[in-house]
Protein backbone atom coordinates (compact mmCIF):
# COMPACT_ATOMS: atom_id res chain seq x y z
CA UNK A 1 0.00 0.00 0.00
CA UNK A 2 1.43 3.46 -1.19
CA UNK A 3 0.38 6.50 1.48
CA UNK A 4 0.38 9.84 0.05
CA UNK A 5 -0.22 13.49 1.49
CA UNK A 6 -0.43 16.68 -0.85
CA UNK A 7 2.26 19.42 -0.08
CA UNK A 8 0.84 23.38 -0.35
CA UNK A 9 2.75 22.60 -4.21
CA UNK A 10 0.85 20.09 -5.09
CA UNK A 11 3.45 17.20 -5.01
CA UNK A 12 2.77 14.03 -2.92
CA UNK A 13 4.55 13.02 -0.57
CA UNK A 14 4.86 9.35 0.23
CA UNK A 15 4.50 7.85 3.57
CA UNK A 16 6.94 4.80 3.57
CA UNK A 17 6.04 1.59 6.08
CA UNK A 18 8.28 1.38 8.95
CA UNK A 19 8.57 -1.15 11.35
CA UNK A 20 6.72 0.05 14.59
CA UNK A 21 9.74 -1.23 16.74
CA UNK A 22 11.73 0.84 15.37
CA UNK A 23 10.34 3.94 16.82
CA UNK A 24 8.65 3.07 19.58
CA UNK A 25 8.50 1.16 22.57
CA UNK A 26 5.64 -1.90 23.27
CA UNK A 27 3.98 0.79 25.71
CA UNK A 28 3.67 3.49 23.06
CA UNK A 29 1.34 0.96 21.11
CA UNK A 30 -0.74 0.35 24.54
CA UNK A 31 -1.51 4.22 24.48
CA UNK A 32 -2.27 4.66 21.16
CA UNK A 33 -5.19 1.72 21.51
CA UNK A 34 -6.20 2.70 25.12
CA UNK A 35 -6.91 6.04 23.91
CA UNK A 36 -8.44 5.48 20.62
CA UNK A 37 -9.99 2.05 20.45
CA UNK A 38 -12.82 3.61 18.07
CA UNK A 39 -10.31 3.75 15.47
CA UNK A 40 -8.58 0.16 15.83
CA UNK A 41 -12.18 -1.53 16.72
CA UNK A 42 -14.18 0.72 13.69
CA UNK A 43 -17.40 -1.64 13.96
CA UNK A 44 -17.22 -2.20 17.79
CA UNK A 45 -16.58 0.40 20.56
CA UNK A 46 -15.05 -0.49 23.12
CA UNK A 47 -14.69 0.57 26.69
CA UNK A 48 -10.92 0.36 28.09
CA UNK A 49 -11.34 -0.44 31.86
CA UNK A 50 -7.57 -1.67 32.90
CA UNK A 51 -4.15 -1.93 31.30
CA UNK A 52 -1.50 -4.04 32.62
CA UNK A 53 -4.29 -5.78 34.89
CA UNK A 54 -2.53 -8.37 37.27
CA UNK A 55 -4.09 -11.39 37.06
CA UNK A 56 -3.71 -14.55 39.44
CA UNK A 57 -0.29 -15.86 38.04
CA UNK A 58 1.56 -12.58 38.41
CA UNK A 59 1.19 -12.11 34.47
CA UNK A 60 0.08 -8.78 33.25
CA UNK A 61 -3.26 -8.38 30.75
CA UNK A 62 -2.00 -5.14 28.35
CA UNK A 63 -5.59 -4.05 28.14
CA UNK A 64 -8.77 -5.31 29.47
CA UNK A 65 -12.10 -3.70 27.83
CA UNK A 66 -15.95 -3.64 27.62
CA UNK A 67 -18.28 -4.07 25.03
CA UNK A 68 -21.66 -2.71 24.91
CA UNK A 69 -23.10 -6.14 25.99
CA UNK A 70 -20.94 -6.12 29.51
CA UNK A 71 -18.43 -8.38 27.76
CA UNK A 72 -15.20 -8.36 28.38
CA UNK A 73 -12.60 -7.74 25.82
CA UNK A 74 -8.94 -9.39 26.33
CA UNK A 75 -6.49 -7.29 23.64
CA UNK A 76 -2.59 -8.61 23.74
CA UNK A 77 -0.57 -6.33 21.57
CA UNK A 78 2.88 -7.04 19.79
CA UNK A 79 4.34 -4.38 18.08
CA UNK A 80 6.03 -6.00 15.52
CA UNK A 81 5.23 -9.94 14.77
CA UNK A 82 3.39 -12.56 16.54
CA UNK A 83 5.21 -15.50 18.10
CA UNK A 84 3.99 -18.76 18.75
CA UNK A 85 3.46 -18.19 22.21
CA UNK A 86 1.21 -15.44 22.12
CA UNK A 87 -1.65 -17.45 21.55
CA UNK A 88 -0.90 -19.26 25.12
CA UNK A 89 -0.53 -15.85 26.91
CA UNK A 90 -3.96 -14.76 26.04
CA UNK A 91 -5.69 -18.05 26.87
CA UNK A 92 -3.82 -18.01 30.62
CA UNK A 93 -5.29 -14.53 30.42
CA UNK A 94 -9.06 -15.21 29.44
CA UNK A 95 -8.67 -18.11 31.65
CA UNK A 96 -8.41 -15.63 34.72
CA UNK A 97 -11.00 -12.86 33.13
CA UNK A 98 -13.50 -15.45 32.98
CA UNK A 99 -13.75 -15.80 36.60
CA UNK A 100 -14.47 -12.01 37.12
CA UNK A 101 -17.40 -10.86 38.85
CA UNK A 102 -18.87 -7.47 38.60
CA UNK A 103 -17.82 -6.17 41.49
CA UNK A 104 -14.10 -7.25 40.87
CA UNK A 105 -14.42 -5.79 36.99
CA UNK A 106 -15.63 -2.69 38.38
CA UNK A 107 -12.67 -2.63 41.07
CA UNK A 108 -10.40 -2.57 37.95
CA UNK A 109 -11.98 0.23 36.42
CA UNK A 110 -12.00 2.65 39.31
CA UNK A 111 -8.64 1.72 39.86
CA UNK A 112 -7.96 2.53 36.73
CA UNK A 113 -9.80 5.63 36.01
CA UNK A 114 -9.11 7.01 39.52
CA UNK A 115 -12.60 8.15 39.55
CA UNK A 116 -15.54 8.36 41.84
CA UNK A 117 -17.83 6.81 39.55
CA UNK A 118 -19.31 2.76 39.12
CA UNK A 119 -18.56 0.90 36.05
CA UNK A 120 -22.33 0.37 35.34
CA UNK A 121 -23.05 3.70 35.43
CA UNK A 122 -19.94 4.90 33.21
CA UNK A 123 -20.93 2.04 30.68
CA UNK A 124 -24.23 3.13 29.99
CA UNK A 125 -22.88 6.50 29.89
CA UNK A 126 -20.42 5.68 26.88
CA UNK A 127 -22.26 3.19 24.92
CA UNK A 128 -25.13 5.63 25.26
CA UNK A 129 -27.96 3.51 26.90
CA UNK A 130 -30.87 5.33 28.08
CA UNK A 131 -33.32 2.35 28.60
CA UNK A 132 -33.64 2.57 32.13
CA UNK A 133 -35.02 -1.18 31.93
CA UNK A 134 -32.03 -2.52 30.34
CA UNK A 135 -30.03 -5.08 32.59
CA UNK A 136 -26.08 -5.49 31.69
CA UNK A 137 -25.09 -9.40 32.34
CA UNK A 138 -21.66 -8.65 33.41
CA UNK A 139 -19.19 -11.14 31.59
CA UNK A 140 -20.80 -13.49 29.96
CA UNK A 141 -18.41 -14.60 27.51
CA UNK A 142 -15.00 -13.19 26.33
CA UNK A 143 -13.62 -11.74 22.64
CA UNK A 144 -9.81 -12.30 23.13
CA UNK A 145 -8.10 -9.91 20.36
CA UNK A 146 -4.49 -9.86 19.13
CA UNK A 147 -3.18 -6.76 18.45
CA UNK A 148 0.09 -6.89 15.98
CA UNK A 149 2.11 -5.54 13.46
CA UNK A 150 2.14 -8.90 11.64
CA UNK A 151 0.36 -11.87 12.41
CA UNK A 152 2.63 -14.97 11.71
CA UNK A 153 0.77 -17.71 9.37
CA UNK A 154 0.77 -20.23 12.67
CA UNK A 155 -0.99 -17.51 14.84
CA UNK A 156 -3.39 -17.28 11.97
CA UNK A 157 -4.25 -20.90 11.42
CA UNK A 158 -4.59 -21.38 14.97
CA UNK A 159 -6.56 -18.61 15.60
CA UNK A 160 -8.91 -19.70 12.62
CA UNK A 161 -9.25 -23.27 14.50
CA UNK A 162 -10.20 -21.85 17.76
CA UNK A 163 -12.35 -19.66 16.04
CA UNK A 164 -14.31 -22.71 14.35
CA UNK A 165 -13.77 -24.88 17.49
CA UNK A 166 -16.79 -21.76 19.06
CA UNK A 167 -14.07 -19.09 20.72
CA UNK A 168 -14.41 -15.45 19.87
CA UNK A 169 -10.99 -15.32 18.83
CA UNK A 170 -9.61 -11.66 16.33
CA UNK A 171 -6.29 -10.55 14.77
CA UNK A 172 -6.16 -7.36 13.82
CA UNK A 173 -3.05 -6.69 12.37
CA UNK A 174 -1.81 -2.49 11.87
CA UNK A 175 0.89 -0.93 9.84
CA UNK A 176 3.00 2.26 10.60
CA UNK A 177 4.06 4.94 8.15
CA UNK A 178 6.04 8.11 8.53
CA UNK A 179 6.88 10.49 5.93
CA UNK A 180 9.57 13.06 5.65
CA UNK A 181 8.37 15.54 7.91
CA UNK A 182 7.87 13.04 9.89
CA UNK A 183 4.58 12.74 10.73
CA UNK A 184 2.72 9.51 10.86
CA UNK A 185 -0.36 7.51 10.46
CA UNK A 186 -1.29 3.69 11.60
CA UNK A 187 -4.11 1.89 9.70
CA UNK A 188 -5.45 -1.35 10.93
CA UNK A 189 -7.37 -4.11 9.47
CA UNK A 190 -8.83 -7.66 11.03
CA UNK A 191 -7.30 -10.73 9.57
CA UNK A 192 -9.04 -13.14 11.57
CA UNK A 193 -12.86 -12.05 12.66
CA UNK A 194 -14.16 -8.59 11.18
CA UNK A 195 -17.60 -9.75 12.87
CA UNK A 196 -19.05 -6.58 14.05
CA UNK A 197 -18.35 -6.85 18.30
CA UNK A 198 -15.35 -8.16 23.23
CA UNK A 199 -12.89 -14.47 43.76
CA UNK A 200 -9.71 -13.38 43.32
CA UNK A 201 -8.28 -10.30 44.58
CA UNK A 202 -7.74 -8.17 41.19
CA UNK A 203 -5.86 -4.84 40.60
CA UNK A 204 -4.34 -2.74 37.70
CA UNK A 205 -0.74 -1.67 37.74
CA UNK A 206 -1.55 1.25 35.64
CA UNK A 207 -4.35 3.56 35.83
CA UNK A 208 -5.00 6.62 33.14
CA UNK A 209 -3.01 9.61 35.02
CA UNK A 210 -5.15 12.16 37.00
CA UNK A 211 -6.17 15.22 35.30
CA UNK A 212 -5.15 18.96 36.77
CA UNK A 213 -6.91 22.04 37.03
CA UNK A 214 -5.02 23.38 34.03
CA UNK A 215 -5.92 21.01 31.98
CA UNK A 216 -9.60 20.74 33.15
CA UNK A 217 -10.02 24.17 31.92
CA UNK A 218 -8.37 23.81 28.89
CA UNK A 219 -10.93 21.22 28.16
CA UNK A 220 -13.90 23.56 28.60
CA UNK A 221 -15.77 26.27 26.15
CA UNK A 222 -15.82 29.80 27.40
CA UNK A 223 -19.08 28.94 29.37
CA UNK A 224 -17.88 25.73 30.78
CA UNK A 225 -14.38 28.26 32.37
CA UNK A 226 -16.66 31.01 33.08
CA UNK A 227 -18.55 28.53 35.33
CA UNK A 228 -15.52 26.10 36.57
CA UNK A 229 -13.57 29.74 37.46
CA UNK A 230 -16.20 30.39 39.85
CA UNK A 231 -16.75 27.47 41.24
CA UNK A 232 -12.64 26.82 42.22
CA UNK A 233 -12.84 30.27 44.01
CA UNK A 234 -15.97 28.79 45.98
CA UNK A 235 -13.53 25.66 46.59
CA UNK A 236 -10.70 27.86 47.95
CA UNK A 237 -12.65 30.24 49.50
CA UNK A 238 -14.38 26.83 51.78
CA UNK A 239 -11.53 25.25 52.01
CA UNK A 240 -12.91 22.37 49.93
CA UNK A 241 -10.35 19.36 49.14
CA UNK A 242 -10.65 18.61 45.18
CA UNK A 243 -9.88 14.51 44.53
CA UNK A 244 -8.97 14.65 40.58
CA UNK A 245 -9.78 12.07 38.30
CA UNK A 246 -8.67 11.05 35.09
CA UNK A 247 -11.30 12.97 33.56
CA UNK A 248 -13.06 15.27 36.41
CA UNK A 249 -12.98 16.12 40.00
CA UNK A 250 -15.03 15.93 42.88
CA UNK A 251 -15.37 18.82 45.52
CA UNK A 252 -14.95 17.80 49.07
CA UNK A 253 -15.82 18.32 52.73
CA UNK A 254 -13.42 17.04 54.78
CA UNK A 255 -12.33 16.21 58.49
CA UNK A 256 -9.08 13.86 59.40
CA UNK A 257 -10.66 10.71 59.02
CA UNK A 258 -13.05 11.19 55.59
CA UNK A 259 -14.35 13.51 53.04
CA UNK A 260 -17.67 13.66 51.30
CA UNK A 261 -18.09 14.58 47.73
CA UNK A 262 -20.52 17.92 47.68
CA UNK A 263 -20.65 18.01 44.22
CA UNK A 264 -18.77 16.89 40.47
CA UNK A 265 -17.09 18.52 37.87
CA UNK A 266 -16.75 17.18 33.96
CA UNK A 267 -15.40 18.83 30.98
CA UNK A 268 -16.09 18.35 27.58
CA UNK A 269 -14.46 15.26 26.63
CA UNK A 270 -15.82 13.42 29.17
CA UNK A 271 -18.91 10.67 28.71
CA UNK A 272 -20.88 13.10 30.72
CA UNK A 273 -19.66 16.24 28.47
CA UNK A 274 -18.97 19.52 29.97
CA UNK A 275 -21.14 19.54 33.42
CA UNK A 276 -21.69 19.06 37.19
CA UNK A 277 -23.26 16.70 39.24
CA UNK A 278 -24.88 16.99 42.82
CA UNK A 279 -23.54 14.77 45.73
CA UNK A 280 -26.64 12.89 47.14
CA UNK A 281 -24.96 9.97 47.17
CA UNK A 282 -21.74 10.51 48.83
CA UNK A 283 -24.00 13.05 51.20
CA UNK A 284 -26.53 9.55 52.18
CA UNK A 285 -23.81 7.24 52.22
CA UNK A 286 -21.55 9.16 54.85
CA UNK A 287 -23.46 11.16 57.23
CA UNK A 288 -25.92 9.26 59.66
CA UNK A 289 -28.49 12.40 59.15
CA UNK A 290 -28.38 12.83 55.99
CA UNK A 291 -32.43 13.29 54.92
CA UNK A 292 -32.26 16.80 56.04
CA UNK A 293 -29.16 17.96 54.05
CA UNK A 294 -30.68 15.85 50.85
CA UNK A 295 -34.14 17.39 51.33
CA UNK A 296 -32.25 21.22 51.36
CA UNK A 297 -30.16 20.13 48.49
CA UNK A 298 -32.08 18.72 46.41
CA UNK A 299 -35.07 21.65 46.83
CA UNK A 300 -32.98 24.76 46.53
CA UNK A 301 -30.54 23.09 43.17
CA UNK A 302 -34.38 22.08 40.93
CA UNK A 303 -35.44 25.73 41.77
CA UNK A 304 -32.43 26.89 39.94
CA UNK A 305 -34.22 24.74 36.99
CA UNK A 306 -30.52 24.23 35.18
CA UNK A 307 -30.19 20.35 36.63
CA UNK A 308 -32.37 17.70 34.96
CA UNK A 309 -32.58 14.16 36.59
CA UNK A 310 -29.38 11.87 35.34
CA UNK A 311 -30.42 8.04 35.91
CA UNK A 312 -26.84 6.98 34.09
CA UNK A 313 -24.53 9.40 36.38
CA UNK A 314 -23.62 7.52 39.79
CA UNK A 315 -27.04 6.91 40.41
CA UNK A 316 -30.71 7.51 39.68
CA UNK A 317 -31.49 10.32 42.57
CA UNK A 318 -28.54 12.70 41.39
CA UNK A 319 -29.20 15.83 39.63
CA UNK A 320 -27.08 17.11 36.81
CA UNK A 321 -26.68 20.80 34.66
CA UNK A 322 -25.09 20.05 31.44
CA UNK A 323 -23.34 23.19 30.38
CA UNK A 324 -24.00 24.91 27.90
CA UNK A 325 -25.39 28.42 28.73
CA UNK A 326 -24.54 30.63 31.92
CA UNK A 327 -26.66 32.92 33.39
CA UNK A 328 -24.98 35.41 35.86
CA UNK A 329 -27.67 35.57 38.32
CA UNK A 330 -28.53 31.76 38.61
CA UNK A 331 -24.64 30.95 38.95
CA UNK A 332 -24.37 33.08 41.68
CA UNK A 333 -27.38 31.31 43.32
CA UNK A 334 -26.00 28.09 42.97
CA UNK A 335 -22.57 29.39 44.64
CA UNK A 336 -24.69 30.42 47.50
CA UNK A 337 -26.77 26.76 47.48
CA UNK A 338 -23.64 25.00 47.47
CA UNK A 339 -22.30 27.15 50.67
CA UNK A 340 -25.24 25.85 52.64
CA UNK A 341 -24.95 22.19 51.95
CA UNK A 342 -21.30 22.95 52.90
CA UNK A 343 -21.94 24.58 56.06
CA UNK A 344 -24.81 21.74 56.90
CA UNK A 345 -22.36 18.77 55.62
CA UNK A 346 -20.04 20.47 58.26
CA UNK A 347 -21.99 20.43 60.83
CA UNK A 348 -23.04 16.77 60.67
CA UNK A 349 -19.71 15.60 60.01
CA UNK A 350 -18.61 17.43 63.65
CA UNK A 351 -22.14 16.28 65.65
CA UNK A 352 -20.62 12.86 64.24
CA UNK A 353 -17.27 13.42 65.08
CA UNK A 354 -18.43 15.18 68.83
CA UNK A 355 -20.89 11.81 69.39
CA UNK A 356 -17.96 9.09 68.45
Amino acid sequence: MKLFTIDQQGKFVQYKEQNFRTYNKEINLEVLLENNPEYFFEEAKILIIGRQVTTNLNTFIDLLGIDNQGNTVVIELKRDKTHRETIAQLMEYASFVDNLDYEQLNEIFQNYTNEESNLDDYHKEYFGIDDESISISWNKSSKLVIVAQEITPEIKQTSMYLRKKGLDFYCLEFKYFINEDNNRMISSDFVIGNENFLRQQVRSNTQLPKTTKESFLANLDNNGRIVFVKLFEFIDNNKLSIRWGSKGFSANVTNKSDFIGIFFGYPINSPWGQSIATGFGQIEKKLENNQSVIRFYREEIEKLKLFNESANFFSSQELKWKISTVNEIQLNELIQILGKVVELVRNEMNIFTTTN
